[in-house]
This record gives structure tokens, C-alpha cells and sequence, in this order.
């Protein structure tokens, strides 16, 4: 069955086309990537195995704008691999934020998409992001099924000491306030990969995931499992990313309520949409864009970059010692994949880990799988390319052909 899959992050849009004909046998009929969404200038990547790229700029308003250019892509005369759009089976969706309402991934309807609307609260920029696309392929393909595949429901083997925030437990009890962690799609594949090449045994081990993108979060997966994460309650929590501050003192949030009579949704507009390398650099929120700036001698660019790989640094440290020690860190995500400074920045300050960086492998390692550690290193450090959407894809087979 032909699987579409939609991966709508805050700034970008991932697509494949899947042939899928078991969970093991699959083949890739076309893949892309829509980047820079919102921005002046967006970046429009298409590929088709066995042709030549299609790349093209142009400016991508929102995710609708850059949905509907993907689905005209794929039934091209050219550049496509379907005769129409009645020859995808089902679709299946990256969605954020599954709250607690949504354990596992669920088949779309209307119950559905209202319970997703109810989580837009706790992820602003990825459930409005992740709807789009929902409705749009509602619009223009209404027979074809659709699957919601959620970033939390891999987090949920945290232990409570990890996940509880130390508050007033009745807002845990009445308003589900708690850590409930993202990306766990990209956290849970990486892991079982890059133990199973480079020989760490997935449920006897101590690893590291670091998903580096325009948002990025850090996960300490124990004997395959999760027990702990980077992101919290909403994707705000955690390491600096593009537009999202991380983790700060709570403090800061009523101070500037205070002084500057902000609402909360002013309060959560300057955290999500406003602070990060966008409000650090003055420059972009693009990670490319600031470290350019920082090597042509901007210093706030270079004070954003610093403190982005400070920030990782610390949660692997934390994880270490949360963990009792590591045995593999693996770097996946746009930046995670191909940024080879921020990967040397960040792994040239872990030697008190046992960590030996291979600093020649790194600089020649951009997304692609590689060991960036050297074969004395107590720890192995991996770059290992995430594939979101084959687990969307895999999940939206079985859920679909019940």
C-alpha cells in the first residue's frame, strides 16, 4: 500500500511517499523536504530515487502554501511518481502533542482532531502545524484514511520522580501538569539503529539521544526505554532552539508580566516565537544563518551558538549522571546530522565522560550514519539519521489494514 506521510515541524514540512509491503519491506517511491517555511526565502527539496534532485526557492508562507506544493509535486508529469492523488491508501501525520489524551497512535476522525485542537495549547507551534496538514489532505482526498502518530506516547515510560513537576500536586491531578516529552518518534528509532550498527545492546545499555533541529530535545533512554527528557510539559522546555527559549527560571515569566502588563498569550508568544537563536543573534532563527553570522564576526550570533551547545553539553551530563553513566550518545536532527561545528562544540567538552572525539570523521559526516568517536573512546559517539516517517509510515499500516 502506498503510505504518505506529512511531518510538519514549526518551520518545515518532511514528506515521503512509502510503498509499503509489510513493516520490513517497504520501498521509497519519493521523498522531500520543505524548510525555511515563513521565512523570506524557503527551500523546496524533492527526491525521487534514481533521478536527479528537484530543488527550488521560492517564498512558502505557511504550511498550507507548502502542503499543497508537495502534493502538486507528487502528481507531476515530471518530477512525480503517482498518477493521482487516488493511488495513496492512507496518510499518516506527525502530531506534537497527544497530552493525555492519546497514549498510542490513533486512526483521524472528527473526536480526534478536536482532541488534537484541545493539546494546541500545550504545543503551539507543532499541533496548528500538524492540523494543516490534517485538514488540508481531509479537503482534498475525504476518503482516504488518516493516522495520527504522537511525539509523547514514547516518554511515557518515565518514572514519576522524572516526569512530576514539584508544584502543588493537584494541578498534576486535576490539570495533568507534568513532563510529557517530544520528539519520542526520532528518539525511539535512533536509539534501536544506532545500537543495532555500531554493537550496543539496545536493552542492556545506557544511551543518549540528542534530535538537533529548528526545535531539539535530549533523551536518556535506559535498557531501550525512556526515563527522562529534555522537553516538558509544552516543547518550550530544554535546550535553545530556533525560536523556543528553553529552559528558564519561571520567575522571568511573571517578572515580565509584571513589569510590561503581558497576558499569557504575549508571555508565551515572546517564549515560543521570539526567543532562541532568533532572539539571542537578532539574526534568524536558522542555526545555518547564525553560525555564518558568528564566523563573519557577529558576536551575538556567536553568543547564540555558544549557548545552544552549552545547553546540550549540560542535559548529557545530567543524563549521565541520571543514568549512572553512558555508553552511546547519538546526534540526530537537521543540525544534529549535519552541523559539523556544533557537533565538535559539543563533544570536545566530554572527555571527562571517556569521550574521544574523531574530529577527522566528524568533518567529513554530514547526514549520514558515522561513529564520531575514536575505537579508544569509553564512549561511543554516533551520528545516526533519524527516519520519523517510516515509523509514522509502519504505524499507519497496522492501524489502517486491521
Amino acid at each position: 500500500m502506498n503510505i504518505l506521510v506529512l511531518n510538519c515541524g514549526s518551520s518545515s514540512l518532511k514528506y515521503q511517499v512509502l510503498d509499503m509491503k509489510n513493516e520490513k519491506e517497504y520501498s521509497l517511491l519519493a521523498k522531500g523536504l520543505v524548510e525555511r517555511i515563513g521565512l523570506e526565502v524557503g527551500i523546496i527539496t524533492h527526491k525521487v530515487p534514481g533521478k536527479e534532485n528537484y530543488v527550488v526557492e521560492k517564498e512558502i508562507a505557511n504550511h498550507t502554501e507548502g502542503i499543497k506544493d508537495v502534493l502538486e509535486l507528487l502528481v507531476d508529469a515530471d518530477k512525480g511518481v503517482l498518477k493521482s492523488l487516488g493511488e495513496i491508501n492512507a496518510v499518516g501525520h506527525r502530531v506534537a502533542h497527544g497530552g493525555d489524551l492519546f497514549s498510542e497512535s490513533a486512526v483521524i476522525h472528527s473526536e480526534v482532531i478536536e482532541g488534537i485542537e484541545k493539546c494546541c495549547e500545550l504545543a503551539p507551534l507543532h499541533n496548528p502545524a500538524n492540523l494543516l496538514g490534517i485538514k488540508a489532505v481531509r479537503s482534498l482526498m475525504p476518503e482516504i484514511p488518516q493516522v495520527a502518530v504522537f511525539d509523547t506516547s514514547f516518554h511515557q515510560t518515565m518514572p514519576d520522580y522524572a516526569y512530576m513537576y514539584a508544584i502543588p500536586y493537584e494541578y498534576y491531578v486535576v490539570d495533568k501538569v507534568r513532563r510529557y516529552g517530544f520528539h519520542g518518534t526520532s528518539h525511539k528509532f535512533v536509539a534501536k539503529k544506532g545500537a543495532e550498527m555500531f554493537g550496543v545492546d539496545l536493552n542492556n545499555s545506557k544511551i543518549i539521544t540528542c534530535h538537533l533541529g529548528n526545535g531539539g530535545s535530549v533523551t536518556a533512554i535506559l535498557n531501550g526505554k525512556s526515563v527522562d527528557t529534555s522537553m516538558g510539559f509544552t516543547p518550550v522546555e530544554g535546550v535553545v532552539m530556533g525560536t523556543r527559549c528553553g529552559s528558564i527560571d519561571p520567575g522571568v515569566v511573571t517578572y515580565l508580566q509584571g513589569k510590561y502588563q503581558m497576558d499569557a498569550a504575549q508571555v508565551s508568544n515572546v517564549l515560543n516565537k521570539k526567543s532562541g537563536f532568533q532572539g539571542i543573534s537578532g539574526v534568524s532563527s536558522d542555526c545555518r544563518d547564525v553560525t555564518n553570522a558568528a564566523q563573519e564576526g557577529n558576536d551575538r550570533a556567536r553568543l547564540a551558538l555558544d549557548m545552544f551547545c552549552y545547553s546540550v553539553r549540560k542535559y548529557i551530563g545530567a543524563y549521565a549522571a541520571a543514568m549512572n553513566g553512558v555508553d552511546m550518545i547519538i546526534f540526530t536532527g537537521g543540525i544534529g546530522e549535519n552541523h559539523v561545528l556544533a557537533r565538535k562544540m559539543i563533544t570536545t567538552q566530554l572527555g571527562y565522560l571517556g569521550v574521544e572525539f574523531n574530529e577527522a570523521v566528524n568533518n567529513e559526516t554530514r547526514g549520514a550514519d558515522a561513529l564520531i568517536s575514536t575505537e579508544n573512546s569509553k564512549v561511543k559517539v554516533a551520528v545516526v539519521t533519524t527516519d520519523e516517517e517510516l515509523v509514522i509510515a509502519r504505524d499507519t499500516m497496522r492501524l489502517t489494514t486491521k
